[in-house]
């Protein structure tokens, strides 16, 4: 082989590693994403950005304040979400819909991902502290803390874990409100109330579909036996019953109109309609259409209740 050729050949081995380290950082970096949850904080930040525009005066409108308030509920929520992945890693490792996150298939390093989390909560709850306020710092902490030291070990011990997560669940809006105004008002708690109800079809319905999953890794989250069924049906039924009355509320209170009143009401009936069909016919499809119905009501309902403010 001539000098030349060995010179041709190392020139095109320079790009190849270039590309195969690029690679290998665009997986890392991916899989850092995914500890933090990045469906779950879209619909985190879809409500805490209705909590803030709904609690606005319309004559001042902030949008430097809104961008750091949906900056640091965004961090305090991914670190919230990694912190959670790195509790659980060693049982999601027994699901098959969680086996291949990074922690349980490897891919991460535990202690890492514990720092990982650490950061950002704790830059997201400074963050929000000193460029938002106080109270907003202190409903995402609270809400942090909750959701990993109350919801998280309940899971693996009893079904009524569902009603500790909603807890902390239902907080952004909240942590919105308190971005844009510094207090929480009666109709702060409205949208509280709302999201809080919303979490259970929702939460049902993912139940239902990984149950076997579920009882596999050990998790409460229905109880054992033949009570799984009539327990899943009454939190969906109930809860999705309750919440025509309380998403009315604001048109019901004369804080919106009657555009409000029939979108809420068409919308709420529909979610009803697949919690009831959920309730009834227990199957794996209808889960799924009750799942997808709760992520397409939720944004729907917060949306109008900022078209009714203008």
């Amino acid at each position: 082989m001539t000098r030349g050729t060995r010179l041709a050949e190392a020139n095109m081995m320079v790009p190849r590693l270039a590309a195969g380290g690029f690679s290998r950082w665009t997986v890392v970096l991916a899989d850092y994403w995914t500890l933090t949850k990045p469906e779950v904080n879209f619909l985190i930040l879809i409500t805490t950005f209705a909590g803030f525009y709904l609690a606005s005066p319309a004559s001042h409108w902030r949008i430097l304040l809104l961008f750091n308030t949906l900056v640091g509920t965004m961090l305090v929520a991914s670190g919230t979400g990694t912190l959670n992945q790195y509790i659980e890693r060693c049982f999601d490792s027994q699901m098959r819909r969680t086996a291949q996150r990074p922690l349980p298939a490897g891919r991460i390093n535990p202690s890492r991902a514990l720092w990982f989390g650490v950061v950002l909560s704790v830059a997201g709850g400074l963050y929000l502290a000193v460029l938002v306020n106080f109270l907003a710092s202190l409903l995402a902490l609270l809400t942090l803390s909750t959701y990993l030291l109350l919801y998280t070990p309940l899971k693996r011990k009893t079904p009524l874990c569902t009603l500790v997560g909603a807890l902390p669940g239902a907080a952004p809006p909240l942590i919105g409100w308190a971005g844009a105004s510094g207090s929480l008002s009666a109709e702060a708690w409205v949208l509280y109330a709302i999201l809080f109800l919303w979490q259970f079809p929702h939460f049902m319905a993912i139940a239902w579909m990984y149950r076997e999953d579920y009882a596999r890794a050990g998790y409460r989250t229905l109880p054992l036996g033949e009570r799984q069924g009539r327990f899943m049906a009454w939190q969906t039924i109930v809860f999705s019953l309750a919440l025509i009355p309380v998403s009315l509320g604001p048109a019901l209170l004369h804080r919106a109109g009657l555009v409000y009143f029939v979108g809420v009401f068409v919308l709420s009936s529909g979610f009803f309609y697949y919690a009831a069909r959920l309730a009834f016919c227990r199957t794996n499809t209808t889960a799924r259409r009750l799942l997808f119905a709760s992520i397409v009501y939720l944004p729907l309902i917060f949306a109008l209740m900022m078209f009714a403010k203008t």
